[in-house]
C-alpha cells in the first residue's frame, strides 16, 4: 500500500467528464477519492467522514463554489484541519482572491495539466506522507 492510498480526498465536481478524469488520474496515484457532484452531497458526507484534501469546482448546481466553500468553513469548524484545492475555469485575479479568503489553500485553473494538479496536491499534503 502507497502513502497515497491512506489520504482520502473529497471531490466535488458538477462536470462528469472532468470528476472522471481528475479520479481517474487520482486514482493512478495511489490516493483514495470520493466524487460528489454537489455541495449538499459533500456536507453530507462530510458529516460521517474524515478527509485529507477537499477539491471543489467554483460552479456548483446550486450556487457558487466559493460561497459553499465559506459556509463550510463557518459552519464546520472542525474541519478546519483538512485543505482545500479550488478548480475554476476562470483565471481572474479577483476569483483567485475570493478562494483563498474563503479558506482555499491553492487554485487550479482548469483545463489543468494531469502533472500540475499532482504537484498542487503533494504540496498541499505533503506533511502527511511523512513517517
Amino acid at each position: 500500500m502507497s502513502l497515497a492510498q491512506q489520504l482520502r480526498i473529497l471531490l466535488v465536481e458538477p462536470e462528469s467528464v472532468l470528476a472522471d478524469l481528475t479520479s481517474f488520474r487520482l486514482e493512478l496515484l495511489g490516493y483514495d477519492i470520493k466524487i460528489v457532484s454537489e455541495g449538499a452531497q459533500a456536507k453530507d458526507w462530510l458529516r460521517h467522514e474524515s478527509i485529507d484534501l477537499l477539491i471543489v469546482d467554483t460552479k456548483l448546481p446550486h450556487g457558487d463554489g466559493i460561497e459553499w466553500l465559506t459556509e463550510l468553513r463557518l459552519e464546520y469548524k472542525a474541519n478546519e484541519s483538512f485543505p482545500v484545492l479550488m478548480l475554476s475555469l476562470d483565471p481572474s485575479l479577483e476569483s483567485v482572491r475570493r478562494a483563498y479568503l474563503a479558506g482555499a489553500q491553492d487554485y487550479l485553473i482548469t483545463p489543468f495539466d494531469p502533472t500540475v494538479l499532482e504537484e498542487k496536491i503533494q504540496n498541499l499534503v505533503g506533511g502527511m506522507l511523512v513517517s
